[in-house]
């Protein structure tokens, strides 16, 4: 698109593109310890998490007036086989607190491991943990509530109790009844058991058993509490699948894009995300954006 005479090109994600930069031009390496591995920056990651968990919460006090109505659930005929099994069981009503006590011992771990973190390596790596994990579940629950008010599935209970019948028959108007797409307990659990093991293996190296008991016992815990939100009538299961894997990938590109490899001599590998500016010779320039995984 040309503008006032200026031509802008956008490069998403290709270094090649990029103009050669000397090591001499490039600023001077962080100094990190040999504990210390992640960074934070207090405006970006308090944005998003003040954005994140602000969105979420927000959505959450619009869903609970009730102004969107839910529509009566469709015949069970039309679910994928994987998903028939959540309408046709017989539902626990214990499962659906198993599956909170799940979640609350998730979250217990990860206050937790940020208090070690900083009574090993001092304060800052407390702080850092901290904001991570914080990161991590704020832009969930933000993508959680996201997703569930945009497709709007009725859930498994839903089918059992109000399939067929009209809303204003009691207990069918609930707008919670429509909120089955994805689990939110499943996508929280992802998160913590994703970011949770990817400190550990930073930290601790994957010879070492810390980093794989950490994912062992979180995958198995996450598995636990999708099973107990299927068993209790209030997903089915490719909600908690596609919670699950949703959270996990949020869970590891949070840490991920705060690592910082400890610098070696005049090595410089430069941040995980770079946006540059080359002027061009005919006038106006290119904007670049540069990734490294």
């Amino acid at each position: 698109m040309r503008v006032r005479g200026v031509w802008w090109s956008v490069v998403g994600v290709v270094a090649a593109v990029t103009p050669a930069v000397h090591a001499e031009e490039l600023p001077a390496a962080p100094k990190l310890k040999e504990t210390e591995h992640f960074t934070v920056d207090p405006v970006v990651d308090g944005v998003l998490i003040i954005g994140g968990a602000g969105f979420a919460g927000m959505l959450d006090l619009v869903l609970s007036t009730g102004e969107i109505r839910p529509l009566p659930p469709g015949s069970p005929d039309n679910l994928l086989s994987i998903d028939r099994v959540a309408v046709t069981q017989t539902i626990d009503p214990h499962a659906g607190t198993y599956s909170d006590v799940g979640l609350g011992i998730a979250y217990g771990y990860a206050a937790l491991d940020t208090i070690l973190s900083g009574v090993r390596d001092g304060p800052r790596a407390a702080l850092v943990d901290g904001v991570m994990y914080a990161e991590s579940i704020s832009l969930t629950l933000a993508l959680t509530g996201i997703t569930k008010i945009a497709v709007r599935r009725p859930r498994p209970i839903d089918y059992a109790n109000c399939g067929g019948v009209s809303t204003d028959v009691p207990g069918c108007q609930s707008t919670d009844l429509q909120l089955s797409f994805f689990s939110g307990h499943a996508s929280s659990m992802g998160a913590i058991t994703a970011t949770a093991s990817y400190l550990a293996f930073v930290r601790s190296g994957w010879r070492r058993p810390r980093p794989w008991l950490t994912l062992g016992i979180g995958t198995a815990l996450t598995a636990f509490v999708a099973t107990e939100r299927v068993r209790s009538g209030e997903h089915f299961p490719t909600d908690v699948i596609m919670g699950s894997l949703a959270g996990a990938c949020i869970g590891v590109l949070v840490p991920h894009f705060h690592h910082r490899p400890h610098f070696h001599e005049k090595e410089y590998e430069g941040p995980p995300i770079w946006i540059g500016f080359a002027p061009r010779p005919e006038g106006g320039g290119a904007l670049t954006v540069d990734a490294r995984f």
